[in-house]
């Protein structure tokens, strides 16, 4: 006859304790283009739950998307947080990123994550035209993004070139009509748009009535209405809507890199940010983006996010760096 050795109760107890004692001593390092309070809230909340260390390095998207290239596999980040995807499919494209856990993948729906199943959205943000309610009749708006490229609007709107989240939608423009479209629509910018540094120095121009509209993210206008409203309540947004190419959807991304060396819990931190403590704080906080995980819901100020009509499109498809290239040949980095 055989027998088997089963462990004690006391014995389990032990082995669960020990495997805690691990994960609760752990660190990672979190490279973090995302706003900075929003992700500071998420570290805090994680941390409380699972014990595990996060320290933080703040920067920009392409700042930290370069810097993580230059550092490689010696970079000491174990997880990236963009704010849009161009900079993670930058560091995807080098090879950089492990494979998201499939269970996260599954907290995301498929559009709001990579179809290689690297990065995974865990908010993301609309393109609107905001306008000066009193300098532009809602009837004598642009019916696309497009529009403004025409002679119409010369000196009537304005953007913001420098930023990543403004290549993101010449990313998007470029994804969907192509490369002369995009190039006839930048030297139209060039020509007509009054640039300014920063989607808030759009919308507070708008606001004040020095230009008549301008291209910026939602989140801009509901955070100053949140607050005081001094740089947004002379103002409205125009959502494009109809699949249009100013009616795209930004997707903030979450990557765990491949040279982590906690990379349990690099994809722990990723999946608690997808899913419901994370997403919950999109609905509950103060920083406006929209929820992006399955049955997650956005914050009550928010017009619906399945009711904008987005462009579908892979995130991860956005060439960030033939986008600046072009921005550049146009004039406008």
């Amino acid at each position: 006859m055989k027998f088997r050795l089963v462990p004690s109760v006391g014995a389990v107890l032990v082995s669960f304790a020990a495997v805690w004692a691990t994960a609760a001593s752990a660190e990672i390092t979190v490279y973090n283009a995302q706003h900075e309070s929003l992700t500071k809230a998420w570290i805090a909340a994680f941390t409380k739950e699972t014990g595990i260390k996060v320290n933080l390095r703040q920067g920009s998207d392409l700042e930290l998307g370069n810097t993580i290239l230059q550092e490689g596999r010696a970079s000491p980040a174990d997880v990236f947080l963009t704010e849009n995807s161009p900079a993670m499919a930058m560091v995807d494209g080098a090879g950089l990123l492990a494979p998201i856990d499939a269970a996260t993948l599954a907290l995301v729906p498929d559009n709001y994550r990579a179809a290689n199943g690297k990065w995974v959205g865990i908010a993301a943000r609309s393109t609107v035209f905001v306008y000066n309610k009193s300098k532009l009749p809602a009837a004598n708006l642009p019916k696309s993004m497009l529009d403004l490229a025409d002679a119409a609007w010369k000196g009537r709107w304005a953007g913001s070139p420098s930023g990543a989240d403004f290549q993101a939608i010449v990313g998007a423009l470029l994804e969907l009509k192509g490369e002369a479209a995009t190039v006839a629509w930048l030297k139209g910018m060039k020509t007509n748009a009054a640039i300014y540094r920063g989607n808030g120095a759009v919308l507070r121009a708008v606001n004040a009535g020095e230009i008549e509209g301008g291209v910026i993210y939602h989140y801009y206008y509901f955070q100053d209405q949140a607050r005081t409203g001094e740089a947004s309540n002379n103002t409205a947004l125009h959502f494009f809507k109809n699949q249009d190419p100013g009616a795209f959807v930004s997707v903030s991304g979450g990557g765990v890199l491949a040279s982590s060396k906690s990379p349990v819990e690099a994809q722990a931190f990723v999946k608690w940010v997808t899913g419901k403590g994370g997403q919950d704080m999109l609905r509950t906080g103060d920083a406006m983006e929209y929820a992006v995980g399955n049955g997650a819901e956005s914050h009550a100020k928010l017009p619906a996010l399945s009711g904008l009509d987005a462009p579908r499109l892979d995130p991860a498809a956005l060439n960030s760096k033939k986008v600046t290239e072009l921005m550049t040949q146009a004039g406008l980095l």
